[in-house]
């Protein structure tokens, strides 16, 4: 039953109801007189016989209230049924959204959801989840092969497709475990990807981007170039994270559009050792932006925008040198290769790039690497030749 109740303090009316297990009080502003309580009292029954119905929606009666958002999952789970149905597929996400959404970054999230709106949604949003099989699923995905793609591609790239089936192989999945039916995304195979091959620049490139860049960015790339941070890494750089004591970066927050926020995983937390060269750099920044948060800041002293960085510095920069287009990335690659072909400990620089193993490492970045990728034998045949001597004559005394 809900009631209208005033409170002593103001004289202002309020409802006052459980709802869900919960002890609900709904303030208004209106005064105690005879007409508002009458109105408040109409609201009070409709919202008494919804309650009991079980159509209730809080948001729909108080939508400031800070409770409306916690109720809406546990709302939206019992108009999908307790009494065993399946749910059309738009209700169950909406589960799923709010269930995930703790775990998730701002940039999954944000790409999540623009995968479910663009894609997903359109095709299944008003179907119950159990009747979708494997053949809607595969006419689906060649339906987005059709697509016209990003950067004047004719198609959507293999790994967008990907990114799209996997986000709805774990709703189906979850769904399938929840109301007893098989997910039909399961056994379909990814599509291959083509190998993006990497095109780091040469310690002669390097040098000749650090002395042309724009002075305000020198310093910005150098720490680039010789610390293999990644572009959100190194714009999420605070100087409290830089030890010169120590002589290392500690990576530990991120900055990308308009958030900082932890990490790409786990196992980017790390603490880059600074060269010589990185450590003078960072010190003459320390003279410009050392009083900021942000060791690189606009002129706003705000975290740099990667969209900005690279629009108005770094492709301007490489065609004013004549290079060919890369990717800011590629400064992150160019310091793994520089690391390998200097001989460090491939365990080492995984590390200092924040991968958990070597895997990637090798599979990445070893056909930069000539003692790394020979395949001519002349490193066994050293071997073999120092130890066993088998280049000298041996006598046999039977």
């Amino acid at each position: 039953m809900v009631n209208v109740r005033t409170r002593p303090e103001t004289g202002k009316l309020y409802f006052d109801f459980r709802y869900l297990d919960t002890r609900c009080r709904e303030y208004t502003t209106l005064d105690d007189t005879k007409v508002n309580r009458r109105r408040m009292e109409q609201v009070a029954e409709k919202i008494s016989a919804e309650i009991t119905l079980g159509s209730f929606q809080y948001r729909q009666y108080f939508p400031n209230s800070k409770r409306a958002e916690a109720f809406e999952s546990a709302e939206l789970a019992a108009r999908l049924g307790t009494n065993g149905d399946v749910p059309l597929f738009k209700d169950f996400v909406e589960i799923w959204l709010a269930e995930n959404d703790i775990r998730w970054r701002h940039a999954t999230r944000s790409s999540t959801r623009v995968a479910l709106t663009r894609h997903i949604l359109p095709v299944f949003g008003d179907k119950p989840m159990n009747i979708v099989r494997k053949p809607d699923v595969l006419a689906f995905r060649a339906e987005m092969a059709k697509l016209p793609g990003r950067n004047g591609n004719k198609t959507l790239a293999p790994k967008t497709i990907n990114n799209v089936m996997g986000i709805l192989h774990m709703i189906m999945a979850e769904a399938g475990e929840r109301f007893g039916f098989q997910n039909p995304v399961q056994n379909i195979k990814r599509l291959k990807q083509p190998k993006n091959d990497i095109n780091p620049f040469t310690l002669e490139e390097v040098q000749k981007i650090i002395n042309t860049v724009r002075p305000d960015f020198r310093s910005y790339f150098i720490v680039r170039f010789f610390t293999g941070l990644r572009t959100a890494e190194i714009h999420g750089l605070k100087w409290k994270h830089v030890n010169f004591e120590t002589g290392h970066i500690h990576v530990r927050e991120t900055y990308a559009r308009g958030r900082t926020e932890y990490t790409k995983t786990d196992g980017s937390q790390r603490e880059v050792v600074m060269s010589s060269v990185v450590v003078e750099a960072l010190k003459q920044q320390q003279q410009v932006t050392g009083d900021k948060e942000y060791v690189f800041v606009t002129r706003a002293d705000t975290p740099l925008d990667t969209k900005n960085v690279t629009d108005r510095v770094w492709y301007p920069l490489l065609r004013h040198m004549g290079l060919e287009k890369r990717r800011p990335y590629e400064c992150r690659h160019t310091c793994a290769t520089m690391w390998l072909a200097s001989g460090e400990s491939p365990e080492w620089i995984a590390r200092q790039l924040g991968h958990t193993t070597t895997e990637m490492l090798f599979r990445v970045y070893s056909r930069f690497v000539p003692n790394l990728t020979r395949q001519d034998g002349s490193a066994v045949e050293t071997l073999i030749t120092n130890r066993f001597n088998l280049n000298k004559e041996t006598s046999n005394d039977d």
